[in-house]
C-alpha cells in the first residue's frame, strides 16, 4: 500500500490542447472561492487535496452545466438564478464535490499516475489519505444539501446518482474480465461513468427552484445525451488521439481490457476475432495498439464514433427547445457545439 510523506507542492499545471476547451472561464468567481471555503480542513493533508482541486481547475462542466441550467429555467431573482449567490451556487459546489471525490476513488482504482496534469494525489499522499479526502468531499456535500430549499429530494437524488456512479465502474470492470463486452454493456458503463452526474448536474436545478415536470425532464435529456457524448468523445480520443493533447497514454482503455465505442465497431468485422484477442491480452503485444487503430481507419470505426456523438448532441439540443429563449439556454446549446467535433 503506498504510504504518505510529506510531498512537495507541485508546479501549477501545465496547459496542454487537452485543456484548451476549458470551460472554468463561465463559472463566477465566488464559484472558485465558495469551493476552498468548503474543503477547508485543519487536517493538512485533506487541506492540500482541497487546495489541489480548486488550483487545478478543470473544466469543471458539470458546474456550469448546473449554473446554466438555473438560469434557463428563469425563477427567482436573475442573480441568484445565476448562480452567482446564494442556494443555485451550493447546488453547484455539490455536483462538483461528488464528481471530484468519485475522480479520488477512480484514481486509485485505476492505478493512474496522474490527474489533470498532476501526480495523482494517492500517488503522492498514500490510499488512506485520497480514499478518506474523497470521502470528506462527500460528508460536505451532505452537509450543503440538508440545507437547501427541497434538501430531501435533492439528497436522494445525489444518492442515486452515486450508487449508479459505484455500478458503472464496477460493470466495467466485471465485463472486462468476462471478456463478453456487448454496446448495451457500454452504453450503461458510460451512462454510470458520465452521463448519470451530468443529467443530475442539469436537472437537479430544478428540483431545487420546483420547476415543472417539463422542464426538468427536458433538463435530464440536455444532461444525460451531453454525457453519453462527452464520454464517446472521451474514449474516441484516448484510443485515437495524440498523448501530447491529451496529456496521458493513448490506448490506456485498450490495455486495460475495456472494449469502448470503436472497438465495439470492430468487433461486428471481419477483423472482430483479431480485435478481440487483441483485447483479452488487454494490448500486451508490440504494434497491438496501432493495429487497432489502423483497423478503426480501415473499417470506419472512428467515423462512426464520432456520428454518435454527433446524434446525442442533437438529442441534447433538441431538449433545450422545451425551455425558454434565453441567454443561459443559448450558452448551453454552445457547450454542444465545444464537443461536437474531434480536437
Amino acid at each position: 500500500m503506498n504510504q504518505p510523506s510529506v510531498p512537495p507542492r507541485p508546479a501549477a499545471p501545465v496547459a496542454s490542447a487537452a485543456s484548451a476547451d476549458s470551460l472554468s472561464a463561465g463559472l463566477p468567481p465566488a464559484f472558485e472561492q465558495r469551493l476552498r471555503e468548503v474543503l477547508r480542513s485543519e487536517v493538512e493533508f485533506i487541506e492540500l487535496i482541497g487546495e489541489d482541486l480548486v488550483a487545478a481547475g478543470g473544466k469543471r462542466l458539470r458546474p456550469l452545466v448546473t449554473l446554466l441550467s438555473a438560469q434557463a429555467l428563469q425563477v427567482g431573482a436573475p442573480e441568484d438564478a445565476g448562480g452567482h449567490h446564494g442556494d443555485a451556487l451550493a447546488l453547484a459546489i455539490c455536483i462538483e464535490l461528488l464528481h471530484s471525490a468519485s475522480l479520488l476513488h477512480d484514481d486509485l482504482i485505476d492505478d493512474a499516475d496522474t490527474r489533470r496534469g498532476q501526480e495523482a494525489a494517492f500517488r503522492r499522499y498514500g490510499n488512506v489519505v485520497s480514499v478518506m479526502s474523497g470521502d470528506f468531499m462527500l460528508a460536505r456535500l451532505l452537509m450543503l444539501l440538508s440545507e437547501l430549499p427541497a434538501a430531501a429530494r435533492l439528497t436522494r437524488a445525489f444518492g442515486e446518482v452515486a450508487s449508479v456512479i459505484c455500478e458503472g465502474e464496477v460493470l466495467q470492470f466485471q465485463v472486462a474480465a468476462y471478456g463478453n463486452p456487448t454496446p448495451e454493456q457500454y452504453s450503461r458503463i458510460i451512462y454510470g461513468k458520465t452521463a448519470a452526474l451530468l443529467e443530475l448536474a442539469a436537472a437537479a436545478p430544478a428540483l431545487l427552484l420546483g420547476a415543472s415536470a417539463a422542464q426538468e425532464q427536458a433538463l435530464r435529456q440536455y444532461g444525460r445525451e451531453l454525457g453519453m457524448a462527452f464520454q464517446i468523445r472521451d474514449d474516441l480520443l484516448d484510443l485515437l488521439g495524440r498523448e501530447e493533447d491529451l496529456g496521458k497514454p493513448v490506448g490506456s482503455d485498450l490495455r486495460e481490457g475495456k472494449a469502448t465505442f470503436a472497438v465495439l465497431q470492430l468487433l461486428d468485422t471481419p477483423a472482430g476475432e483479431e480485435v478481440r484477442a487483441i483485447l483479452l491480452r488487454r494490448a500486451a503485444h508490440g504494434g497491438d495498439l496501432a493495429r487497432v487503430q489502423a483497423l478503426c481507419a480501415e473499417y470506419g470505426a472512428a467515423e462512426a464514433g464520432w456520428r454518435e456523438v454527433a446524434r446525442r448532441l442533437e438529442l441534447a439540443r433538441a431538449a433545450l427547445l422545451d425551455l425558454p429563449a434565453s441567454p443561459a439556454r443559448q450558452e448551453l446549446e454552445t457547450l454542444l457545439d465545444r464537443l461536437a467535433l474531434p480536437v
